[in-house]
């Protein structure tokens, strides 16, 4: 873990959707699968972002949602920017089939993660879901490892009209799955992990809350009795599972914490 901030430039940008960027860029520090950095845009905020890249160039997978995370959409090749990390922990990447659920921009965790189970002789299943066909996320770069790759919409622009958790009991039921790896918003993560517990596969989370400091002190990502920076941000579902806050309340930056 590198907690000094280095300043990097941006290699490449490539934009996604219409809502979110790639930014690439060179950074020594190793990192694994599920772990994050945190990156500052000099003259504005700090945020953090899940790794979308974790070999060389590095790169992280930004959709806009706030002020600061729209800044970053317009930066371009040549900038400079603050990197410290990685932080946290990662995917295990033992189980030999899994089922990759991605929601929005939480594919962009996921990604990186599947492609280092495929290398790892893992077998991969994925259903990716947005709220339009134009905002699927890296369904391309699923496509290249994994056996299957569904997709869902909102809007029915593209494969099944509905949420991408509609999928997720008919493909389980045509295992065997050995896990089910998701990352997006908890009400959906809730759905999935309760889909796979209808049929006894394990699901892990990748948990996305609002991060300060990152080092476990600031407690601005307090979830119950976990730091989602220093405990995850992958965690066992069944972590989760009796967490009040799971899928119910988050905090902003102000600290107060509102319903979901």
């Amino acid at each position: 873990m590198n907690s000094v901030r280095t300043i990097v430039e941006v290699s490449e940008r490539i934009p996604e959707t219409p809502s979110t960027v790639t930014l690439r860029f060179s950074y020594a520090p190793s990192a694994t699968p599920g772990q994050f950095v945190m990156v500052w845009l000099p003259g504005d905020d700090e945020l953090p972002m899940s790794l979308s890249y974790t070999g060389d160039p590095k790169g992280v997978t930004i959709k806009a949602m706030g002020a600061t995370s729209r800044h970053f959409l317009s930066v371009e090749p040549g900038a400079l920017v603050g990197i410290r990390g990685p932080y946290g922990n990662s995917f295990d990447l033992a189980p030999r089939r899994i089922l990759v659920v991605g929601g929005g921009s939480g594919t962009a965790v996921l990604a990186p993660a599947a492609e280092a189970a495929a290398r790892n002789g893992s077998r991969l299943v994925a259903a990716l879901g947005a709220t339009t066909e134009r905002e699927l996320l890296f369904v391309e770069r699923m496509g290249r490892i994994a056996e299957t790759v569904r997709v869902a919409t909102d809007d029915g622009t593209a494969g099944h009209a509905g949420f991408v958790t509609d999928l997720v009991g008919p493909i389980l039921g045509q295992g065997p799955f050995d896990a089910v790896w998701t990352c997006g918003p908890e009400v959906m993560m809730r759905k999935v992990i309760s889909a796979a517990e209808a049929r006894a596969v394990p699901v892990v989370c990748s948990m996305e809350r609002h991060m300060k400091c990152a080092l476990g002190m600031c407690d601005a990502c307090a979830l119950g009795p976990y730091h989602v920076c220093v405990d995850g941000p992958v965690f066992p579902a069944e972590r989760l599972r009796n967490v009040p806050e799971f899928a119910t309340s988050k905090r902003e930056s102000s600290g107060r914490r509102v319903r979901l």
